[in-house]
Formats: C-alpha cells, sequence, structure tokens
C-alpha cells in the first residue's frame, strides 16, 4: 500500500468517526473541513454548498474553514462551483486563471476541485477546496474527496 493510499485510508476512518457521532449535520460537515484541512498540506480552502432548499437554482454556502467568502450563494452554472452544480461531476482545475468560468475568491487561489454530492439521483450539495499552490489537486485526493462524497449520501 502506497502512502498516498495509507493517508487516504487514515482520513476515511476519521471522518468515518465523525459521522458517528450524536452531532448534526453541519457539525459533522465542519468537523470534516478541520480534519481535511489540517491533513493535506494544500487544500487552505475547505467547504460545503447545498442545493439551495427552497428550491432555487443556487447554491447556499454551507460549513466552511478557510478565508470567508463573499460568495454565500451561487447561481448554479456560474463559477466552477455552480459548473458542478449542473453536470454533476467532480470539476479539477489545477490553474483557476485559465478557467473562463472562474469566481474568484481569492487572488491567493491557484487550484480548486469541486466534487458534487448525490443522493437517489439529485444534486444535494457539494465539496469545495481551494489551493493556494497551481497544481496541487492530485488523483488520490479526487479520490479521497470522491469516498468522502459516498459517505455523506445519507447526511442529506
Amino acid at each position: 500500500m502506497s502512502s498516498a493510499e495509507t493517508a487516504t485510508n487514515q482520513i476515511i476512518s476519521h471522518i468515518k468517526d465523525i459521522l458517528d457521532k450524536d452531532l448534526s449535520r453541519d457539525e459533522k460537515l465542519l468537523s470534516i473541513c478541520k480534519t481535511l484541512s489540517s491533513e493535506v498540506e494544500t487544500f487552505d480552502w475547505v467547504g460545503f454548498y447545498f442545493a439551495d432548499p427552497d428550491g432555487k437554482d443556487e447554491l447556499v454556502l454551507g460549513p466552511f474553514v478557510g478565508e470567508s467568502t463573499d460568495h454565500t450563494r451561487i447561481p448554479f452554472g456560474r463559477g466552477i462551483c455552480g459548473q458542478v452544480a449542473v453536470s454533476h461531476e467532480t470539476f479539477v482545475s489545477q490553474n483557476v486563471h485559465e478557467e473562463d468560468n472562474y469566481i474568484a475568491c481569492s487572488m491567493d487561489v491557484q487550484s480548486e476541485i469541486v466534487v458534487p454530492i448525490m443522493k437517489d439521483n439529485q444534486f444535494v450539495a457539494q465539496i469545495d477546496i481551494d489551493s493556494n499552490t497551481r497544481g496541487s489537486i492530485t488523483k488520490d485526493q479526487r479520490v479521497l474527496l470522491e469516498q468522502i462524497a459516498e459517505l455523506l449520501k445519507p447526511e442529506f
């Protein structure tokens, strides 16, 4: 087993422990944000966006760790997060400044990955990770985040 696989397994185990605790969904998600931020050096902003509970085609900012953001609501289709809300597919940008549809949260952000959380074939939320290091999103990190998205389905 590679060191990346070992690290992934340890993080997944920790997240399963968080999900087993008697906490609210938002408390669990915030704890997951803190875990990812502390365990993955290049994850500088870690957060969740939810599909608007009122049925609007918008994302609503949920728990996060990192610099505050003005992007508390994002229309579906706008920016990388809004794009993932429509496509329902993970999106990785190794250089956000090359993306036509990028909404700048911070000039420091260089890379981003957004992973949808689907339940019963419906988009319900997403994991959004910003990195201040260009080209820092690895295949192992993508696999990790997609596994976490699967684990989170019952929370929605």
